[in-house]
């Protein structure tokens, strides 16, 4: 009776050919079937990571999102980082902590400090998307072309229609939490 071994470039013995001897082994090796076996292994691994990575991030957008809504109508303050009142990176920070990622506090810093870049069509709920040119200006993208921001002096968190007026000042985007 003949055994057959499945490692890593092992060889294997199976009964030869019709017509051979009987008992004759034959050799044949498996390193081609189990090098593939491996890569797809492995790929389908990492693939599992970055959705894992990908719905983890979105859960804290949501919160994030959500959080953001809830100061809709506080007033806006410059330097104000909540809670009652707001300026644009303070209303992005405070989202972003109550969903647990750590924000630096302008909007010149977030956009450094976020590695993961999004475009105007790329935006996701969550995103934050940054105006002007010295990217002075940033909001909170929350789906369907909506952004919640706090806008300037004398005004109040909003959110508001994304029109061509902001995509014309539109100098990048940043997804936190990835």
């Amino acid at each position: 009776m003949l055994t057959t071994t499945a490692a890593l470039g092992a060889t294997l013995l199976t009964a030869g050919p019709a017509g051979a001897a009987a008992g004759t082994p034959q050799r044949v090796t498996l390193a081609a079937s189990s090098t593939k076996a491996t890569s797809t292994k492995t790929a389908a691994t990492t693939t599992s990571a970055a959705t894992s990575r990908a719905a983890k991030q979105s859960k804290r957008a949501a919160v994030a999102v959500k959080y953001a809504y809830k100061q809709i109508g506080d007033p806006y303050r410059y330097g104000g980082s909540g809670p009652g009142s707001w300026d644009c990176s303070g209303l992005a920070q405070g989202s972003w902590r109550k969903a647990g990622v750590k924000l630096p506090r302008t909007t010149q810093q977030i956009y450094r400090a976020v590695k993961h870049k999004v475009s105007w069509k790329g935006a996701k709920a969550g995103d934050l998307l940054f105006f002007y040119g010295g990217r002075t200006h940033v909001g909170i993208y929350v789906g369907h072309g909506y952004m919640i921001h706090a806008p300037h002096s004398g005004s109040h968190v909003k959110k508001i229609k994304l029109t061509h007026y902001y995509k014309s000042q539109f100098h990048g985007g940043v997804r936190p939490g990835y």
